[in-house]
């Protein structure tokens, strides 16, 4: 059971099922005359030794690729939308400029198996929609748009975003390389194949 909450995932847990197995095997002692008057810490102790014999949850360190894919695609169209919705506020290049990025990021997240096959890539990527983008943005749109204007600081947003595309585009082109080569290898195979 994927929950959040402690005392449900306990409920859940192979622990209580064994603690309330050994519970029920106390209280039928007690209905049998064998547990006499101290029944209930008969029942209790029962349960306790169930729950310390029963073996611990497994611990699931990895998520599931098409999960986190789908969550860093959230984040990133989340973002996306923001952008847009403060129309006037930024600068009319970023909107186009983000949209590039998300593409090429888009791109990668639409293969999530693969992705987590190449951890630079889900490294990069996950850097690039988590901390990169939305802290370039959310620093520009945190200054007043008086001071923006006047110092200039949606050409500042524009470079940076021009930085991360060029970084985008990089983890990209080495994420589809073995693509790209796998596709002139299958060129090359029909050529001598013609002759």
């Amino acid at each position: 059971m994927a929950t959040s909450n402690p005392v449900l995932r306990y409920l859940a847990s192979w622990k209580n099922l064994a603690g309330c197995a050994g519970g029920l095997l106390g209280l039928v002692l007690h209905f049998a005359g064998l547990a006499g008057s101290y029944w209930v810490l008969v029942v209790a102790g029962l349960y306790g030794v169930g729950a310390l014999a029963a073996p611990p949850e497994k611990v699931v360190l990895v998520t599931d690729p098409e999960e986190e894919a789908g969550q860093l695609r959230s984040e990133l169209d989340a973002l996306v939308l923001r952008v847009h919705g403060f129309g006037g506020r930024v600068p009319a290049e970023v909107a186009p400029k983000l949209g590039e990025i998300a593409e090429v990021l888009r791109g990668m997240l639409d293969r999530p198996r693969e992705l987590r096959g190449d951890p630079d890539a889900l490294h990069a990527v996950t850097r690039l929609i988590g901390t990169d983008l939305p802290l370039s943005v959310q620093s520009y749109l945190n200054l007043p748009w008086w001071y923006a204007a006047a110092r200039g600081s949606g050409t500042e947003l524009v470079r940076q975003l021009e930085l991360l595309q060029t970084d985008a585009v990089r983890v990209a082109e080495r994420f589809h390389a073995a693509d790209a080569q796998r596709q002139a290898d299958h060129g090359r195979y029909l050529e001598d194949r013609g002759e």
